[in-house]
């Protein structure tokens, strides 16, 4: 029977991954390019992972759900994507050192890194957080997934990614993480959002952070904005598909030897921080 179908012979039942015990499986020796996609079992996540197993890679699906998990790998893997599940919480260290564990076990390295999961944080009427009357636990919980899971998950990888020839590490933003645009006048930028908008723009920080320190290492790291895109995260408000929320960051995720690190951009180029 089709293992990539089956989900029974490099990986269990419900779509997870196994694995030899010396970190080699299929799509190491062949040259295969292998990513990790946090939060792809839905919306753009899920677009990313088509988008990268399209062009080619293999693809670990990182989710908490297994049962969302397991029918995002099965549909990914019924369109042809060479697809895996990775059991991932990005705010837990346990499941994170897991998840690294288990993509050791069998691919023996990642390429290709995109650090997706993502909260909004709880919302009033029209996508609002009002500043002035903050519940301090709604912001750490953002913060907690948006940006420590963002660290967290990337220090479990990257001995990993330093096996790659071509490492690339790609943080999902946001065009609200933008100071230029959220301070200039008439921007239109979208309603005030305490929590979720630093959230984002500190996400920014830390991969200048990263691009910084591994400048020279061949690992490039960049934010990318998808835009305002029609999934459950935004109520399905939104002109854009996931599929097109998805192309920047598949662009940075493919990137050439050489190319940017350390920058923010969306499909038309690069944002102003």
């Amino acid at each position: 029977m089709d293992e990539t179908k089956s989900g029974t012979k490099n990986g269990t039942a419900d779509g997870t991954a196994g694995g030899t015990a010396d970190g080699t499986a299929d799509g190491t020796a062949d040259g295969t390019r292998t990513a990790l996609v946090t939060g792809a079992n839905k919306g753009i996540g899920y677009a990313i992972a088509a988008g990268l197993g399209a062009l080619g890679h293999r693809v670990g699906v990182g989710a908490r759900d297994a049962d969302r998990r397991a029918a995002a790998v099965a549909r990914l893997r019924a369109a042809g994507v060479d697809a895996f599940g990775v059991p991932l919480d990005v705010t837990d260290q346990e499941s994170v050192t897991a998840a690294a564990e288990l993509l050791g076990r069998v691919a023996g390295r990642l390429d290709v890194l995109v650090n997706n999961a993502g909260v909004p944080g709880e919302m009033g009427p029209g996508w609002f957080q009002d500043p002035t009357g903050l519940d301090l636990d709604v912001l750490r919980a953002v913060l907690e997934t948006n940006v420590l899971g963002v660290i967290r998950v990337t220090n479990a990888v990257l001995p990993l990614l330093r096996r790659s020839g071509s490492p690339r590490v790609v943080n999902l933003s946001s065009g609200v993480a933008s100071l230029t645009r959220q301070a200039a006048p008439g921007s239109g930028i979208g309603p005030v959002m305490a929590a979720y908008a630093p959230s984002k723009t500190f996400l920014n920080a830390v991969t200048v952070q990263y691009a910084r320190q591994l400048a020279g290492s061949g690992v490039l790291v960049n934010a990318a904005c998808p835009g305002l895109v029609a999934t459950d995260f935004t109520g399905f408000h939104g002109s854009r598909t996931p599929e097109q929320g998805a192309a920047a960051a598949v662009r940075l995720a493919t990137l050439p030897d050489g190319g940017p690190s350390g920058g923010f951009f969306e499909d038309a180029g690069p944002i102003p921080w």
